[in-house]
């Protein structure tokens, strides 16, 4: 069977070679424009020795040519390991380390290669049936590399257009990190479909709201896909109006607090929310384009995707309808394992370590993510459940909850908060408010207040990293 992913740098075909392919740093390409400078980054990957099988480490940013760059390793069958750009050369070391690649590409060494002489009649390499390598703290916390084939990628490709549909002319807005899961499978899924992405901010590794919503309007984006505190800022910036005016805007990566996708509804921004995960190569399940239709949000993260099973386990029982428990993923999605590790079984079921529930019509709620979970005196904490009692509160604009060391309890709740604009914290009718709406163990033993919530080189809200920062800001709140 022939491999879709082998049409790159192949002409793109004759119906799709004038189609616009990419709009990146002031460029428009169309596929046979990508697909000459694709051929000519996989031959200067071939006179530098990598071949089929070579695994190749990429720490570039979001430009033009990274794009080209990605596209080159596919077709060449060289598995890709992404590396974040604002990785500390320390981390990037043990990544490294461990993936042991036959070479590792920065931003400059991408612009050499994809600059090189034109090629001579390569050929796509279809034997390798890996695809990437990514790196994820999986459920222990140390960095673990998911071996994704390119089946993987296509199925998943397959799954979201069945959910979301194609347009003639749709044109997906790539502004996550290209080295990210998010990332790539936008790049895969327009490059199936024959559709443009648009590459903005092309320059920069940091989230730009301005120029996302700029781009959005010069370049006539119809889809996005955020995670939640990008969506903030987008919204925060969007005084025009450019958010509405995409067909759909895809929400993952973190829970989605209740009161931003309510402002959403309100504003007319069609915000799907969607689980994903790495190792089950980007979405598990979504919402459907009818659920933004109504002007109220259809509650939790959607239903599972085409070709992709969903069950949550109890202890070692399957959950009933309601009950939470640990999250089960199969399906042609899933990973082939951890790099180093033991192969995950065909057909197997593979434990995310998140926590969540189904309810009677098939819909996944997420109450905790992997190492989200906060034990305190022996009971679970769902740090999403205090946020959005917390961000239901007079005065409290936005809430990040994680859990911080304590001799007694095991852990203590600990709350970062941005209060709303031009307030301050009243700590007594807080506390009136959370004794309200929450059990004892589930309230805030401590705070502090900031500017803004700690967050992940991804957007992601930084639990562990807010736990170290701000520890020396808390103070005892009850």
């Amino acid at each position: 069977m022939t491999d879709p992913l082998d049409a790159v740098a192949a002409g793109m075909g004759p119906e799709a070679s004038g189609k616009l392919a990419l709009i990146a740093g002031g460029a428009e390409l169309t596929f046979a424009d990508l697909g000459r400078r694709v051929a000519r980054a996989q031959a200067a990957l071939e006179r530098a020795g990598v071949g089929p099988g070579s695994r190749v480490a990429l720490r570039a940013t979001n430009r033009l040519e990274t794009v080209v760059m990605i596209h080159a390793l596919v077709r060449l069958g060289a598995p890709l390991v992404p590396i974040h750009p604002r990785s500390t050369d320390v981390e990037a070391a043990a990544l490294v380390r461990d993936v042991e690649p036959t070479r590792v590409l920065d931003d400059a060494a991408v612009d050499a290669l994809v600059a090189g002489a034109p090629a001579a009649n390569c050929a796509p390499a279809r034997d390798e049936p890996i695809l990437a390598i990514v790196y994820t703290s999986g459920t222990t916390g140390r960095p673990k590399g998911a071996i994704l084939g390119r089946d993987a990628f296509v199925a998943s490709a397959a799954a979201s257009a069945e959910n979301l549909g194609w347009t003639e002319d749709d044109r997906w807005l790539l502004c996550m990190p290209l080295c990210h899961i998010g990332g790539l499978s936008i790049s895969t899924r327009c490059l199936l479909a024959r559709r443009p992405v648009i590459l903005e901010p092309h320059g920069g590794a940091r989230f730009e709201p301005r120029a996302v919503l700029s781009a959005i309007e010069r370049h006539r984006a119809t889809l996005l896909s955020v995670v939640p505190t990008m969506l903030r800022a987008l919204l925060d910036e969007d005084r025009r109006g450019a958010l509405a005016r995409l067909r759909v805007v895809l929400v993952g990566g973190a829970a989605a607090p209740g009161a931003l996708l309510a402002e959403c509804a309100r504003r007319g921004v069609p915000a799907l929310t969607t689980y994903g995960l790495t190792e089950a190569c980007s979405q598990v399940t979504a919402q459907r384009p009818r659920a933004v239709r109504s002007s109220a949000p259809e509650p939790g993260c959607g239903r599972p995707l085409r070709g992709v099973e969903i069950r949550i386990q109890d202890d070692e029982d399957d959950a009933p309808p309601g009950v939470v428990g640990r999250i089960h993923v199969r399906g042609a999605t899933c990973m082939r394992g951890y790099w180093n590790d033991r192969p995950l079984a065909p057909g197997a079921w593979l434990d995310t370590g998140d926590l969540g529930e189904i309810d009677e019509e098939g819909r996944l709620f997420v109450h905790a993510r992997r190492t989200d979970l906060i034990v305190t005196g022996g009971e679970n904490v769902y740090p999403v459940e205090v946020e959005q009692v917390l961000e239901a509160c007079h005065g409290v604009e936005r809430a990040l909850v994680f859990g911080i060391p304590d001799e007694r309890w095991g852990q203590l709740v600990a709350a970062a908060i941005v209060p709303q604009p031009g307030r301050d914290l009243d700590d007594g009718r807080l506390s009136a408010e959370l004794a309200a709406r929450l059990s004892p163990h589930k309230r805030p033993r401590a705070l502090c207040q900031v500017e803004a919530l700690p967050i992940t080189a991804a957007g992601k809200p930084d639990r562990a990293g807010a736990a170290l920062l701000l520890a020396p800001r808390l103070r005892s709140f009850t």
